[in-house]
């Protein structure tokens, strides 16, 4: 078991912009899964790239609590993990241009038209991807939706400040729960990756 007594992190303040010194004892070239929900890609990620630190976010208590008891199994010193509302975190809690990837896997779509402005991937995300992401950085998106997925290509390709590139082989092998169930059930994923230019 983990020396850590939880890979939760603790917000001292709701307003005041994290600090990467709070969240890791390492520096390492940092990346963000936003809802990680039970862990099912990012926990193999973070085992499988020690060299790196991994934040995920992740809304649901019971989601993340077994999350948490999860990584500090695996004794992943690499992973913080944060409960909290993606889209205000994104927008002003996160330190800017520290990720060196971001990955967006299976978002909620939203699929009624009523209830599309709730989208977190909209005309404003990759605004806010620019702002977190290194030069160079990259963004992951995969979704069951096509709707949805032709809503993301569209907001990324209209921003003018990404590259569209094939996800990596080895990325792309590694399934979150949801995915690995849509699998089970024949649905076809869509996966796109955004480089920052």
């Amino acid at each position: 078991m983990s020396s850590y007594e939880t890979l939760l992190h603790t917000f001292a303040s709701a307003t005041e912009p994290l600090r990467m010194e709070e969240l890791f004892d390492e520096y390492r070239p940092t990346e963000l899964e936003i809802g990680c929900g039970d862990g099912g890609f990012l926990l193999g990620y973070a085992q499988a790239n020690t060299q790196r630190n991994f934040i995920g976010v992740e809304r649901l208590l019971g989601r993340i609590r077994k999350l948490d008891r999860k990584g500090r199994r695996d004794n992943l010193q690499n992973l913080c993990l944060l409960r909290i509302e993606a889209r205000y975190l994104i927008q002003y809690l996160l330190p800017e241009h520290q990720m060196e990837a971001m990955h967006v896997y299976f978002p909620d779509p939203w699929p009624k038209d009523r209830h599309a402005r709730h989208r977190l991937i909209d005309e404003e995300f990759p605004g806010h991807t620019v702002r977190l992401l290194k030069p160079g950085g990259v963004i992951h998106l995969r979704t069951d939706d096509a709707a949805y997925f032709g809503q993301m290509q569209a907001v990324f390709r209209a921003h003018g400040g990404f590259e569209p590139e094939s996800t990596p082989t080895d990325l792309a092998a590694r399934v979150t729960e949801f995915e690995a169930d849509f699998n089970a059930q024949g649905k076809p994923i869509h996966s796109a990756s955004w480089w920052l230019i």
